[in-house]
């Protein structure tokens, strides 16, 4: 069969992922009519209805929906080939790293200006992606993972370990007069969704009576949980390397107690096979990066 239009599929992509030809039209710098209008066009070239129009409003038909997702892949993948060759034209490589977002902004955005002062010939572009996925189907070089040496196809190295601390603000800090952890009990505690027993287990290992309590702010990002805790909204138990930098200035501190250590860990992955020159460079920055950590 003819292949649609790209345009066609760039609205059917925007539309799908915003459910709104309106927001797809504000993305692409296209009316709302035009979005419509394409979508239309491509519903007629496929033989199938990819929306339905509910209302005032549009959802994804059964059938829309798979092409979204798999379109969604491909146009990535279209974007990263363009990149490259937009690089290679220009002596340059790309690379691409899909990685969790609080690592990329407590953890390797800070140390990227050195990176890039060692390697100015490689471009690098970061996506975030929470859970492992197929290299051969997302196009990316590298990724960053959490969680243990699970992922099917890949090659892992591992990076580090999480070491959890408590941390406070300094009015909190002074407040609660938290140089006791015992007043812990007491204190409007942050908490991460996935990780809601830290307090608990932390209570636990410290040999604290009592329970932590339950009633405080809770935040599905680590990068929340540390900005509420600069804010003074509570104490909080973080990865020690995400908030190295806030309690070397002063700006949290860190409480007395145990440090808590998971089971999980830190990856740098790729897919097998022999790797790129820009892949082997930034492996290597990394690793020297880690040993700097840890000297």
């Amino acid at each position: 069969m003819r292949l649609p239009s790209l345009t066609h599929l760039r609205c059917f992509d925007s539309a799908a992922r915003h459910q709104s030809f309106t927001a797809a039209g504000e993305e692409i710098g296209l009316t709302q009519s035009a979005v419509s209008k394409k979508v239309k066009e491509l519903e007629s070239d496929l033989g199938f209805a990819l929306f339905q129009r509910v209302g005032r409003g549009v959802v994804l038909t059964a059938a829309g929906a798979g092409l979204a997702a798999d379109l969604a892949q491909d146009l990535g993948a279209l974007r990263t080939t363009v990149q490259k060759a937009v690089a290679a034209g220009a002596g340059r490589s790309a690379l691409r790293l899909a990685v969790l977002p609080t690592f990329a902004n407590r953890w390797l955005i800070p140390r990227l200006p050195d990176f890039f002062a060692r390697h100015p010939e490689i471009e690098l572009s970061l996506s975030t992606r929470l859970e492992p996925f197929d290299f051969a189907r997302d196009p990316f070089d590298l990724a960053i993972h959490y969680g243990r040496d699970n992922w099917p196809g890949a090659r892992m190295v591992e990076l580090f370990g999480e070491q959890m601390v408590p941390i406070a603000a300094p009015e909190l800090f002074a407040k609660y007069g938290l140089g006791n952890s015992a007043t812990l009990t007491d204190v409007p505690l942050v908490h991460l969704e996935s990780r809601s027993d830290a307090w608990a287990d932390w209570f636990l290992e410290a040999g604290i009576a009592g329970q932590p309590r339950q009633d405080g702010r809770y935040f599905d990002q680590y990068s929340m949980v540390i900005g509420a805790a600069t804010a003074g909204l509570g104490a909080a138990i973080v990865p020690f390397d995400m908030v190295s930098d806030e309690l070397d200035s002063g700006a949290l501190m860190q409480l007395s107690g145990p440090v808590l250590r998971s089971s999980k860990r830190y990856y740098l992955v790729r897919p097998h096979g022999a790797a790129s020159d820009a892949v082997q460079k930034f492996e290597i920055w990394i690793t020297r990066q880690l040993r700097q950590r840890t000297g």
